[in-house]
Parts: C-alpha cells; sequence; structure tokens
C-alpha cells in the first residue's frame, strides 16, 4: 500500500454515515410529499362523489314540473349544500383535518370544492420546516335529464 492509501484509509468511515443521513431525509421528505399528494387525491374524489350526490338529489323540482318550463333540468343550491353537508358529516374524508367546502351551482351544473389541512410526518421534526400543507380538491358534475347532450353553462368553481 503507497502513501496515496494511507491518506485515505478511514474516510469511508465518515462517508457512509453522512450518506445514510442524506437518505434518510430525502426518504422522509418523499413520505411527506406522499401524504400531501394522497391527500389531495382523496379530497378530489370525494369532490366528485359529493358533485355527484349534489346533482343527482338537488333537482329544482319546481323548475322541474313547472307548466312554462316543464322537465327543466336545475340544481337547487340550497339543497345541493345540504346533500354536500350530510354526506359529509357520513363519510369525511380521513388524515386531514380543518376541513371546509363550498358549494356553488349554474343551470345544471355543481361545482364541490374541499379544502383541508394535512400533517407532515416527518417535517416536524425539522425546525423551521413546514408542518402541514392545505390541499384543496374541486369537482363539477352536471345533471342530465334522460342522457341527453348536455349544454354546457360553464359553473364558477
Amino acid at each position: 500500500m503507497g502513501d496515496r492509501g494511507a491518506r485515505q484509509r478511514g474516510s469511508v468511515l465518515m462517508l457512509v454515515p453522512a450518506g445514510v443521513l442524506v437518505l434518510f431525509v430525502l426518504g422522509a421528505l418523499a413520505v411527506d410529499v406522499a401524504i400531501a399528494f394522497l391527500a389531495r387525491r382523496e379530497l378530489s374524489s370525494t369532490a366528485a362523489a359529493l358533485a355527484n350526490d349534489a346533482a343527482t338529489m338537488a333537482l329544482a323540482e319546481d323548475r322541474f314540473y313547472a307548466e312554462n318550463a316543464a322537465g327543466a333540468v336545475e340544481v337547487d343550491e340550497g339543497q345541493a349544500a345540504d346533500v354536500v353537508r350530510e354526506a359529509l358529516a357520513a363519510r369525511a374524508p380521513s388524515g386531514v383535518s380543518d376541513l371546509r367546502w363550498s358549494v356553488r351551482s349554474a343551470d345544471d351544473q355543481v361545482c364541490v370544492t374541499l379544502t383541508a389541512r394535512v400533517d407532515y410526518l416527518f417535517s416536524r421534526a425539522v425546525p423551521g420546516a413546514a408542518d402541514s400543507a392545505t390541499v384543496s380538491g374541486r369537482a363539477v358534475a352536471t345533471a342530465v335529464k334522460g342522457g341527453s347532450p348536455v349544454r354546457r353553462s360553464g359553473v364558477d368553481c
């Protein structure tokens, strides 16, 4: 072993722990990002289910059965909000907190927006790092009469 080998002896003992530490930090970061991503996916899925429920169950019956607008498909925003409130009470998304929701409707469309806070698992251990993130999900559903082509009114979410 030459002079060069003697100088490098023991350097791997310092590099391996540093490399393992970097791997743990990157793994923890990946877990926290995955938690936020999954929460956003769950909110989007829940918003889609709520929008479909609201478009189905919140039809304005007075407009549908009115003589001058018989068969008009229109979503009642108040009824849609009641449907969303009851559905969220029955099946709130898991793993999130501070859940807020809003419902907007225009003609035959209803838009449901969910916003919540998700707590990170590992970032709380890092001083100065964010310990939570705000995620949201949004979906629009259209009430269709008898499967006929839909007129897009473009609800503003």
